[in-house]
């Protein structure tokens, strides 16, 4: 089992920042792709960023050069930082992660509980 706890989001304005963090616990897993994931009212959930263990990442398009994830693998802990904020960025930011069990080798993947992102003056 793995729990995701998600932190930083809130209220900000157009062409603000904002930086997310999200830190994994678990024991018997490895922890391989950690991201995050974005919702609105009425609309699939979508990716916005990812990372492997080794730090390959994948952007959304609509949001390359303006957020930036990272990770620390020894604390497993993955950030988001949002620069540039639009108010279309306005969602519910969810934090992700891939496993792998250690005790089956299972792959298994997890959702944190989601933190609100709101861009508006």
């Amino acid at each position: 089992q793995v729990q995701l706890v998600e932190s930083g989001g809130g209220l900000v304005q157009p062409g603000g920042s904002l930086r997310l963090s999200c830190a994994a616990s678990g024991s018997s897993v490895i922890i391989n792709v950690m991201g995050w994931y974005r919702q609105t009212p009425g609309k699939e959930r979508e990716l916005v960023a990812s990372i492997t263990r080794g730090g390959s990442t994948d952007y959304a398009d609509s949001v390359k050069g303006r957020f930036t994830i990272s990770r620390d693998n020894a604390e497993n802990t993955v950030y988001l930082q949002m620069n540039n904020l639009k108010p279309e960025d306005t969602a519910v930011y969810y934090c992700h992660t891939r496993v792998v069990t250690t005790t089956t080798w299972t792959n298994m993947q997890y959702w944190g509980k989601g933190t609100l992102v709101t861009v508006s003056s």
